[in-house]
């Protein structure tokens, strides 16, 4: 998950946790201890992830699938009632959509959605539950793209500092 504001963590993290090894997409352009693409599997103990490359927000979003658990971990393709922003940072929302819905809403519709920010307080969503509320996704391609050019959102704060941090496996 190639996050501005949440990866840049990684520096601290590193600090805090010797061992720690960073992971992401081949496509993100940035530097970390392992690169993923689309059907690799993370294992851990005796746990596995599936990733599944979900662009769009950035080149490098990826989303990660818990098969056993029905869980799946989306970053900021896919959040509460609402997608990632596709304005700044490679972003595409004729890519984000199509990957939104081949490589997320595809799966099962009682996988529960873990995302990568939450504004209103709800911890989770479920694949159902999104396919028939998120407002920008229950529209058809052309409508969501019409939906994302149109938000005209401010630009982040901290995006400036955040950015090549992230390029750099969170360090500033």
């Amino acid at each position: 998950m190639y996050m501005p504001i949440t990866l840049t963590g990684t520096g601290m993290l590193r600090t805090a946790f010797p061992g720690m090894k960073s992971v992401l997409s081949v496509h993100s352009g940035g530097k970390a201890d392992h690169f993923v693409k689309d059907g690799d599997k993370i294992k851990f103990g005796h746990e596995s992830l599936e990733v599944r490359t979900t662009p769009g927000h950035t080149d490098g979003c990826v989303s990660y699938v818990s098969h056993a658990h029905k869980m799946v971990f989306t970053g900021d393709a896919l959040l509460i009632r609402a997608c990632g922003r596709t304005d700044f940072q490679q972003g595409n929302p004729r890519t984000l959509y199509r990957s939104v819905w081949d490589k997320i809403l595809s799966l099962p519709d009682d996988f529960i959605v873990y995302v990568g920010h939450n504004y209103n307080g709800i911890l989770q969503t479920s694949i159902d539950e999104e396919k028939r509320l998120n407002p920008r996704l229950t529209k058809s391609e052309d409508e969501f793209v019409r939906i994302m050019e149109n938000l005209h959102l401010d630009y982040p704060k901290q995006i400036d500092k955040a950015l090549p941090a992230n390029l750099n496996d969170g360090v500033i």
